[in-house]
């Protein structure tokens, strides 16, 4: 019997043991084995390039394969990056490790929101959607803050030990993803030939979780191109969506790059090394704060969200211009809270427009379009500080 209350408590902790991890100051790290920033900048570039690659790749597979396999997968080569991290010497070695990495983040985007939502759906509960997208990322923000914090742990144990320990982690949090229940998505025509009732949905969650349907390559490529294909027509024909996602995308990256750059600019203000990560873990708390804010704001137009949220981004950066480091983290606290509220709204708003069938495809189109904008505005945004 589809249990969705353990479904989503299981999404809960898998990403808890994901984001949690004592590898997450991996530059630091990087630097303490004695890379030089030249060639951290490169293996920084190889994950890009991997995931600019296979970001909608990856979608299309977890709509064609199924997003609990897909899940699995990014379990499995989030553990093959951390093993060959913590056991090889070499530059090449720190690269492939990177290009498993890039991949395990490709097939986990999207998959999770897809299932949670189709999860939801399932049982009539998609109002309970931005809920979940909500304490999502309140557990990113908090799981990345702390993995912050125990960077110096990380130098002190020394990067084997350390990475063997997220290997620990993932492990962990591969047990309980064999746990989920695939659920089977449907497009809109055949719900229509359903009766919707609780049993015959259960009864397509079972039968997605324990049959499996034997596919040639040749017919899961054909079934792939057809995804794809229904994705862009469902673009074309909602331009409205195409317009949220690089809207959306534009105003996050303003944040994650004022965050990004603060990290240089409040030690140029003055701001002590041992007080770098409180205040990068305050800024954190912004996040937070906007993603429980929303919550409350229900009632509130989409329109009026935004223009809000876009306002108190650019304040942020303007405050981060006073160069006192006290305004510059209150700017950046700000920038998170008003960004992370703008997501969950518009994760929300824009699941409820998704088809099933290409949701994974359509989020994963969505974090690609933020990719593109993000490779856009970085050389802008490193000109635009570094002269102001």
């Amino acid at each position: 019997m589809f249990k969705i209350k353990k479904q989503i408590n299981i999404l809960y902790i898998t990403s808890v043991l994901w984001n949690l991890s004592i590898t997450g100051a991996w530059v630091a790290i990087l630097a303490a084995r004695g890379f030089s920033l030249v060639q951290i900048g490169i293996a920084e570039t190889i994950f890009h390039i991997t995931s600019l690659l296979f970001e909608i790749p990856s979608g299309v597979l977890a709509d064609v394969l199924g997003r609990k396999k897909m899940l699995i997968l990014s379990n499995i080569l989030s553990i093959a990056a951390c093993l060959i991290m913590a056991v090889t010497t070499g530059f090449a070695g720190v690269c492939i490790s990177f290009v498993f990495n890039a991949l395990s983040w490709n097939f986990a985007s999207g998959s999770g929101d897809a299932l949670a939502y189709d999860s939801l759906k399932m049982v009539g509960e998609t109002d309970r959607y931005e809920k979940y997208t909500s304490n999502q990322t309140i557990i990113y923000r908090v799981a990345t803050g702390v993995s912050t914090l125990c960077a110096g742990l990380a130098l002190f144990l020394g990067y084997r030990i350390a990475y063997l320990l997220s290997v620990v982690n993932h492990a962990i949090a591969l047990l309980f993803l064999l746990q989920l229940t695939e659920v089977e998505h449907t497009d809109e025509a055949e719900e229509t030939a359903d009766d919707g009732s609780p049993e015959q949905e259960a009864a397509k969650a079972g039968d997605a979780d324990d049959g499996t349907r034997t596919r040639s390559v040749t017919g899961v490529l054909a079934e792939m191109i057809h995804c794809f294909a229904e994705s862009l027509r469902f673009l074309k024909d909602n331009p409205k969506v195409s317009a949220l996602m690089f809207a959306n995308s534009l105003v996050g990256a303003f944040d994650i790059l004022l965050l990004f750059f603060l990290q240089s600019k409040l030690r140029d203000a003055g701001l002590a090394d041992r007080l770098l990560g409180f205040a990068l873990f305050a800024m954190e708390l912004g996040g937070i704060a906007g993603a429980k804010v929303i919550l409350l704001l229900k009632k509130c137009k989409y329109a009026w969200i935004f223009s809000v949220s876009t306002l108190i981004v650019l304040l942020g950066i303007a405050l981060e211009h006073t160069g006192i480091a006290l305004v510059m983290v209150l700017g950046g606290f700000l920038s998170a809270a008003a960004d992370d509220a703008l997501q969950v709204r518009t994760d929300a708003k824009l699941q409820d427009l998704f088809a099933s069938g290409q949701r994974s495809t359509l989020i994963s189109i969505f974090s690609f379009v933020f990719s593109v904008v993000m490779i856009v505005l970085s050389p802008l945004a490193g000109w635009f500080f570094s002269i102001w």
